[in-house]
């Protein structure tokens, strides 16, 4: 897995929007370079009024004043077009970014952990697009309105020059010494705050459970637990905050000090004009507000850099490769081979199994039938292409796994796990997963499940719209629309694991006289401890 730090990962995303940024930081220039008018306007207008006399110029310098402003303001707002344009963009990759990794990652990388809680770290995309407009403006303007307000002063008086200096270094040294300290507590407050989540979302699963035991008010203290450790991350992270704050408030006072006392002395010695001191006091407050709205957005760049962190976890998960380039036909028969297999679960020392010689051949009514534990859904995950094997080779028609398609093995697949597999979407929806099956086989396929009645029964048909999980659906039901869903499209090689526990004796013995009918092409391989299967097999595989 990649070690990206979180300051690495924003600067990637923001290599992406070069020219966009380009854009942005040149209108900060602009907006810093007419800001410079408001206090050069004011010297102006002030030397006008020591004059006692009413001219043209006066009213001519205050139009450039105002015309100024005017302009700063419509660059600004070009600037959030284009921060939002910036935003939208984030927020839809980020949207297909998980959702092209969430099937493709690896069965080792997510076997340990709950996959549906690593999309709550989607919403810290959201996080992203609130803080990048603070981080693209607000430190673009700040950085160049201190830059050019202190070009200015220094045209005043080489006095000037060193207070400029010594902002810049208080200013490093305060990022030095508090940012990395803050990163830290802020992405230790954000693991309690995900942890949290995960722990809402498995009393809302569990429901039931907690609420037959409420007495024990089990779930309240582990509520209470996880809270109080992430008051006690946030009140770290909060006294980082503090610190630097309060570091600002002696900073604001000092430099104050300083140009109150640099300037009236300059003043007194006839170095510089009252216009002037006036001016060098805007410039000093423009700057001051600068560096103050610097470090609030410090916060912001905590934020963002932590949400760097979160998504990174999910982006960094491997996904599966997808390097073959060999197809198997369409119109031969399926079958698999084994050779010296072994496989490891992730973290384990012993292997599930190892050196596995095994063939099924074509055709073949395969029942794998073992004892608990000794890895039959594993090795049907292998199958599948869930799984990768640690050492040895599996080959579908004499091709190993490691360069055959899986645009290929997929097409000749149908598979039912005894994982819930349901989603919220419609019955078809649910059976051809955007395949494309003709009406008629579809039909057909609801026909020889005995389907066909049960959903002829529903108001929409099978454009009925189906709970995630499927609740409030008949559990035999669900199963039967995950074998329409594994045989609709006509697979050469069908994986079921218990495929029919859920479904009554006399209709399960009418489906595995039909799944095991010589008629059908597919090769058949299913775990099932059922006297029926074993009956109808051609062959049966221990473990």
């Amino acid at each position: 897995m990649s070690t990206l730090s979180p300051v690495k990962r924003l600067w990637r995303l923001l290599k992406l929007y070069k020219p966009e940024i380009r854009q942005i930081y040149t209108y900060a220039v602009f907006i810093g370079l007419v800001n410079l008018s408001l206090p050069l306007g004011i010297q102006a207008i002030i030397n006008f009024l020591q004059t006692g006399e009413l001219s043209s110029s006066w009213f001519f310098l205050v139009t450039v004043v105002l015309v100024g402003i005017g302009v700063a303001g419509i660059l600004q707002v070009l600037q959030l077009r284009i921060v939002e344009n910036i935003q939208q963009d984030i927020f839809a990759r980020s949207a297909f970014e998980f959702a092209f990794r969430f099937p493709k990652m690896k069965a080792k990388e997510v076997d340990s952990i709950h996959a549906p809680e690593l999309a709550n770290r989607f919403f810290d995309t959201l996080t992203i697009q609130k803080g990048l407009p603070k981080i693209l403006i607000d430190i673009s303007l700040s950085t160049f309105q201190i830059f050019f307000g202190l070009l200015l002063l220094s045209v005043y008086s080489l006095y000037f020059i060193g207070m400029g200096l010594v902002i810049i270094l208080v200013l490093y040294l305060l990022v030095k010494i508090t940012g990395e300290v803050g990163l830290k507590t802020s992405i230790e407050e954000s693991k309690y705050k995900y942890r949290l989540a995960h722990w809402l979302e498995e009393i809302g699963r569990a429901r039931r459970t907690f609420q037959l035991n409420d007495p024990s008010s089990f779930h309240l203290k582990k509520s209470d637990n996880i809270t109080v450790d992430y008051i006690n991350s946030r009140e770290s992270h909060f006294k980082v905050l503090l610190d630097q704050f309060k570091s600002f408030v002696g900073f604001k006072i000092l430099i104050a000090a300083g140009i109150l006392v640099v300037g009236g002395l300059l003043v007194f010695n006839q170095q510089m004009n009252i216009g002037q001191f006036v001016a060098a006091e805007i410039v000093i407050i423009l700057i001051i507000n600068s560096v103050e709205k610097l470090l609030r957005v410090w916060d912001n760049i905590y934020d963002v850099l932590t949400a760097f962190d979160k998504i990174g976890f999910v982006t960094d998960l491997e996904l599966q490769e997808n390097q073959g380039q060999e197809v198997v036909s369409s119109d031969v028969d399926c079958y698999l081979s084994f050779k010296k297999a072994t496989f490891r679960h992730k973290g384990q020392t012993a292997p599930l199994f190892s050196d596995l010689d095994l063939k099924i051949p074509a055709r073949a009514r395969a029942v794998l039938n073992s004892k608990t534990g000794t890895g039959k859904s594993t090795l049907l995950q292998i199958m599948a292409g869930v799984q990768d094997l640690e050492s040895g080779d599996i080959l579908l028609n004499d091709i190993s796994y490691s360069v055959l398609s899986r645009k290929s093995l997929h097409q000749k697949l149908g598979i039912v796990f005894a994982s819930n597999q349901i989603f919220e979407g419609s019955i078809r929806e649910n059976i051809l997963v955007g395949r494309e099956v003709s009406e008629k086989a579809l039909l057909a396929v609801l026909r020889d499940l005995e389907l066909e009645d049960y959903i002829k029964g529903l108001p929409n048909g099978l454009e009925t719209i189906l709970d995630s999980g499927g609740r409030r659906t008949p559990r035999c039901i669900i199963q039967k629309i995950h074998l329409a869903r594994a045989i609709c499209h006509g697979p050469g090689l069908l994986l079921m694991e218990d495929p029919l526990v859920n479904i009554p004796l006399e209709e399960r013995s009418k489906l595995i006289n039909f799944l095991t009918d010589d008629r059908h092409p597919w090769t058949l391989i299913v775990i099932s401890d059922d006297e029926e299967w074993l009956k109808k097999s051609t062959m049966t595989v221990k473990l």
